[in-house]
């Protein structure tokens, strides 16, 4: 059995009786150097600081160890902790958590915020700009000492620097300290001495969320860009679910890999773009909008060491030699392929593997209603054809 406790920044004394039992009886103890050295003398059993890099070297860990392992682990191990990556490797038989008070808990008991209404998220080992959000609040768990920095120069940058910011050091134990700025306030005269140990509580402001199928102005483009109601119908046909992974082929300015990462809990995306420069463009919308969105280059020669799509979406590039086989062969049996065409030749390509594979055919027009002198007429927009099908 691998049982692992919780432990916050108060130490041993913050411990209930059931985990300093455990720990007590414990022959080998495993975690980061932070949390053993907050283990007092009643810990008599080996102290053993994880591997680097951990996750490679967990499945046979502890193949050396007769009996059970313990673990410390920094309040409540399920809460991005190494608790729920230790389930998912042994299964939920072999692993009991003891958790200790979390610091998303105490942070939102400092700022008066109920939990079930504040997002969490972790920059412990995702990039600063997936804690950006255009409204709400959040608490964002630090990788170290300069994540707070960080988070400021990105929010002042993409003109948030009004946002609430509190940095909470050291919760629950002897050293907390609180500090109440704005992002850019933060930016303009951080305090000096921040521990690694900390939480940013932040309110954004503007608060200027919407949920899908945004306006076409809300993305830098150059006009590549898969327009805003054709967005909605794409993004009905991919179908997101949490956790998935699209693959945005000719992503051009990024629009459809950022709402399929906006659309569901965990989902990310991979774009592939040719031009360097809608490259660059998409990586500011992806900082921008704090989505994970993996840039590659051409489509399909950057195809290796993507990992596999649950979905692909391809708005450009499909009479490339190959494209479409490329494609549909890095689907796994259920996954889902959307193809935009506008063009004749591409829809020659989608109407041939439309009568192969099947799926869904449709085809989409509309109009704009815009001034004809002092009158208002309709102005057709280019029509899509788009197919999608499910993997067999």
């Amino acid at each position: 059995m691998i049982i692992v406790v919780g432990i916050g920044a108060d130490g041993m004394a913050g411990l209930s009786a059931v985990s300093r039992d455990e720990l007590a009886r414990a022959t080998v103890v495993y975690g980061a150097p932070r949390q053993l050295a907050l283990l007092d003398g009643t810990v008599t059993g080996e102290r053993r600081e994880w591997p680097s890099p951990m996750l490679p070297a967990l499945p046979t860990l502890f193949d050396d160890i007769s009996g059970d392992v313990h673990v410390v682990a920094s309040g409540d191990p399920l809460c991005h902790g190494v608790g729920a990556t230790l389930i998912r490797l042994f299964g939920a038989h072999r692993v009991r958590v003891l958790p200790h008070v979390s610091s998303v808990t105490l942070a939102c008991a400092r700022m008066g915020w109920t939990v079930p209404d504040t997002e969490v998220i972790s920059v412990v080992t995702a990039p600063p700009h997936t804690a950006v959000r255009r409204g709400g609040r959040a608490v964002v768990l630090s990788r170290d000492a300069s994540t707070p920095t960080d988070l400021a120069r990105l929010l002042t940058e993409s003109g948030r620097g009004d946002s609430e910011f509190t940095v909470l050091e050291q919760l629950g134990g002897p050293g907390e300290r609180r500090h109440d700025s704005t992002a850019s306030g933060w930016l303009a005269g951080a305090p000096s001495g921040i521990d690694d140990l900390n939480v940013i509580a932040v309110t954004y402001r503007p608060d200027a969320r919407r949920a899908h199928a945004l306006p076409d102005d809300e993305f830098g483009h150059d006009g590549q860009i898969t327009k805003q109601s054709i967005r909605a119908v794409t993004l009905a046909a991919l179908g997101p679910r949490p956790g998935e992974l699209l693959w945005d082929v000719g992503s051009g300015s990024g629009s459809i890999a950022i709402e399929w990462c906006r659309s569901a809990p965990g989902c990310t995306a991979v774009a592939f773009e040719r031009d360097e420069q809608r490259r660059n463009r998409i990586r500011e919308n992806v900082e921008a909008f704090g989505v994970r969105v993996e840039l590659r280059g051409a489509a399909p020669e950057c195809f290796d060491g993507a990992c596999d799509p649950a979905a692909i979406f391809i708005g450009g590039g499909v009479t490339r030699p190959g494209m479409l086989d490329a494609c549909f062969g890095r689907l796994a049996a259920g996954g889902r392929l959307v193809v935009n065409a506008v063009t004749v030749e591409s829809e020659a390509v989608v109407a041939q593997w439309y009568s192969q594979k099947g799926g869904e055919l449709r085809r989409y027009q509309h109009y704009q209603g815009g001034p004809v002198g002092g009158f208002t007429a309709w102005r057709p927009a280019l029509p899509v054809t788009q197919w999608s099908v499910v993997k067999a």
